[in-house]
């Protein structure tokens, strides 16, 4: 390879030798030197394409490739944040519109008990119902997932400052929902709430995608952060509950005796005989006497009705804490109150006499309807 003289001065003696003239030839590609003489500078290079160009343009296309998969990484994480955190605000606007009409949560699983953990004590905090902090915490998660997937954060914040925001909302929120998931299992022991555990899914999830997207030496130094709103978080539940009233509606603090409710309500021919063929079939419903869903189920049948019902009470010596299911429920595997289990299908829930009939396959020819 042929190489290129650059002398920046007219040639000069370096020493008391004059500069030697190799023949092209003789030379040995190199990529750079430099001799210094009096008043001259002699640099040589190769006339090829120069090492450093090629690594710098290795580093660059590296360089690129990473800050792509980095950028498509948060990418995913936003649309996450923003999903999840969308779901969290419906969930947490539905419990608020029935904590604001008082009307009763529709519980899928844990019947009467989970309307007893929603209806507790342990839903306020700070005399505001829990579910109006979830709406904030949710719909700032879910807002600030989308702003930071367009990069157009308000008020000149920019993405690392978004970054530690959205952090520091979803410890926050997983922070709170454990120390809601120790209230559960030590102040509601036997009682199940699925609107809990939804949300506290949802909050664990959106802590472990957020914190993914950092690195090692990131955590470490954002670490004492997250501690300190944990910390804050815990101090501020705790002291709210500890300023407010004993739960003595709860099933974790109560002494409950067993007793009967009567039922008032007269039965209609389609409820007895809806009753007969259930009973016929083996169809079974269980219950618990302080459920009072278990007693309005019991009201639309009636009281002629329900003699002919095969009910099975699951706290038949009352219910105080450490008390067990009766051994016939936690061989059906129940959950909830009131549970139907027809022809192998369980149902969780009051469910309506037509729904039973149906369900069951019972067939009314005469004209009385199911009211």
């Amino acid at each position: 390879m042929a190489s290129f003289l650059n002398i920046s001065s007219p040639p000069f003696l370096c020493g008391s030798s004059p500069l030697p003239s190799l023949p092209p030839r003789s030379i040995t590609p190199i990529t750079q030197f430099k001799v210094w003489c009096r008043g001259l500078t002699v640099k040589c290079m190769s006339s090829g394409p120069s090492q450093d160009a090629e690594s710098e343009s290795e580093t660059a296309a590296s360089s690129s490739s990473s800050s792509s998969s980095f950028s498509s990484s948060s990418i995913s994480t936003y649309n996450w944040c923003a999903a999840l955190g969308g779901i969290g605000f419906l969930e947490t606007v539905y419990l608020t519109y029935l904590k604001l009409t008082d009307s009763d949560a529709f519980c899928p699983v844990g019947g009467g008990s989970c309307g007893d953990v929603l209806n507790s004590d342990y839903a306020i905090v700070f005399g505001v119902p829990l579910p109006v902090f979830g709406i904030v915490a949710y719909g700032f998660v879910s807002a600030l997932g989308l702003q930071l997937k367009g990069n157009n954060l308000p008020f000149g914040i920019g993405e690392s400052n978004g970054r530690l925001l959205l952090l520091a909302i979803t410890t926050s929120m997983a922070t709170a929902s454990g120390y809601f998931l120790y209230i559960l299992s030590t102040k509601f022991s036997g009682a199940s709430c699925s609107y809990c555990l939804m949300s506290a899914f949802l909050s664990l999830s959106l802590f472990f995608i957020t914190i993914k997207d950092f690195g090692l030496q990131e955590i470490q130094k954002v670490l004492g952060l997250q501690l300190s709103i944990a910390i804050l978080v815990i101090a501020a539940l705790s002291t709210s509950y500890g300023t407010s009233p004993s739960v003595s509606s709860s099933l974790a603090e109560i002494d409950l005796p067993y007793f009967t409710s009567e039922i008032t309500t007269p039965s209609s021919p389609f409820a007895v005989s809806l009753a007969k063929h259930l009973h016929s079939i083996g169809a079974k419903m269980y219950g618990a006497f302080w459920c009072s869903h278990c007693l309005e189920q019991k009201q639309m049948f009636g009281k002629e009705a329900l003699e002919m019902l095969d009910y099975v009470e699951c706290f038949p010596d009352g219910y105080r804490k450490g008390t067990k299911i009766a051994k016939a429920c936690a061989d059906a595997k129940i959950e909830g109150f009131p549970t139907w289990v027809i022809n192998g299908q369980v149902l969780s829930g009051e469910q309506e006499l037509s729904e039973l009939a149906q369900l069951s396959g019972f067939e009314f020819i005469e004209s009385s309807q199911p009211t």
